[in-house]
C-alpha cells in the first residue's frame, strides 16, 4: 500500500499520535449493545509466497494459502474484488475454505468507484452485491472508496449512490481528498453517514495524518493501519491504538475491524501478532494469537 508513504527519516518529525476522542463517539456508543463484542484482525491479502515457512507452514501450496491464512486471522480486507467481480461459485469456495466465524470485507470494484465514479453503474453494482451475498454469514462490512479526486463537491453523488444500496448492507466509506479534512472532518459528510448508518473508515498512515479523523458514525469501527516496515514507531502507534480501542470497548463498541498494511506488503502479520497480544493484555481479551513458524515449520 503506497498511500501515506513517507521517508523513514521524516518519521522523527511527524506527530504520529492519535487525535483527541470526539465527544460524539461516547453518546453514540452509549446506545449500542455491549453484550457481545467482536474484534476482527486481518491483512489486505492472503497470497504472499514470502509467508511460507514464516507465517504459513513450510511446504504450503498456493492453493492452500487462504486456508492457512484463516488459521491465523479471522478476517480479510478483500481487495481482489476491486479488480474483478467474482463468480458466485468462487465466493462460495472462499467461504467454505475459510470456515465458520471468518469475515470477508469486500472492496467495491474500481469500475464502479474509479472509472464511473459512482454514476451510471447500477448494473455493475447489483452484480457485485449479488456475488458477495454468497458469503452469507461470512460477509463483513463492505468497503467503498470513491476516486481520491472526489472531494466535498461530490458529496451529492456519493449520497445518491449510497441511497440506492440495500439498507441492510454493512457499509464503510473511505475518502482521501484532503478537503474532506481541511477543517476537521467535514460536517456534511458526518451527518450524511449518520443518516444512512454508514461507517467512516479511519486510515492511519504516517504521511496522511488528516485521515486519522477518529469519528465513529455507527457502533462499529473499521481501521486501516499503514505501517513502515516494522519501524519502532509502528509499535508505539499500535500501543496507542490499543488504548483507544480499550476506551471504545469500555464505552460499548460492539465490533471492530483492524486491517494491517505495510508498504512492503510482507511484514503485516508480525505487527498483527503484536496487536493481538497487546489487546489481550490491555483489554483483558482472549483473542487467539497468530502463531509463526521457523524455517522447518515448527510453531513458536
Amino acid at each position: 500500500m503506497e498511500f501515506g508513504k513517507t521517508d523513514p527519516e521524516q518519521l522523527k518529525s511527524i506527530n504520529l499520535s492519535l487525535p483527541p476522542e470526539p465527544v460524539a463517539n461516547k453518546a453514540l456508543l452509549a446506545k449500542s449493545n455491549k453484550k457481545e463484542q467482536k474484534i476482527y484482525v486481518g491483512c489486505p491479502e492472503w497470497g504472499k509466497k514470502e509467508w511460507v515457512g514464516k507465517f504459513y507452514p513450510s511446504g504450503t501450496q498456493e492453493k492452500d494459502f487462504l486456508y492457512a491464512y484463516a488459521r491465523l486471522f479471522n478476517c480479510i480486507e478483500l481487495n481482489t474484488t476491486y479488480y474483478q467481480i467474482p463468480a458466485v461459485a468462487q465466493v462460495q469456495k472462499w467461504r467454505a475454505t475459510a470456515g465458520p466465524g471468518f469475515k470477508f470485507c469486500p472492496k467495491f470494484p474500481q469500475f464502479i468507484t474509479h472509472v464511473q465514479r459512482l454514476t451510471n453503474c447500477m448494473a455493475e453494482t447489483i452484480a457485485f452485491i449479488n456475488a458477495i451475498s454468497a458469503f452469507e454469514d461470512s460477509l463483513g462490512p463492505l468497503f467503498l472508496m470513491p476516486h481520491p479526486q472526489m472531494g466535498p463537491n461530490a458529496l451529492g453523488i456519493i449520497e445518491k449512490f449510497i441511497a440506492k444500496l440495500p439498507a441492510d448492507l454493512d457499509l464503510f466509506l473511505e475518502l482521501r481528498h484532503p478537503l474532506w479534512f481541511a477543517n476537521g472532518l467535514n460536517k456534511q459528510l458526518y451527518d450524511m453517514a449518520r443518516h444512512y448508518d454508514v461507517g467512516l473508515i479511519i486510515t492511519d498512515a504516517a504521511g496522511r495524518r488528516d485521515c486519522v479523523h477518529m469519528y465513529l458514525t455507527k457502533p462499529e469501527a473499521f481501521i486501516r493501519f499503514v505501517g513502515n516496515e516494522l519501524h519502532p514507531t509502528d509499535y508505539a502507534r499500535i500501543d496507542e491504538w490499543v488504548n483507544r480501542i480499550k476506551l471504545w470497548l469500555d464505552e460499548g463498541l460492539p465490533s471492530l475491524y483492524f486491517f494491517m498494511h505495510q508498504h512492503n506488503r510482507v511484514d503485516a502479520p508480525v505487527l498483527n501478532k503484536y496487536l493481538v497480544e497487546k489487546l489481550n493484555e490491555v483489554c483483558h481479551l482472549h483473542l487467539p494469537v497468530p502463531q509463526m513458524h521457523d524455517a522447518q515449520g515448527v510453531l513458536f
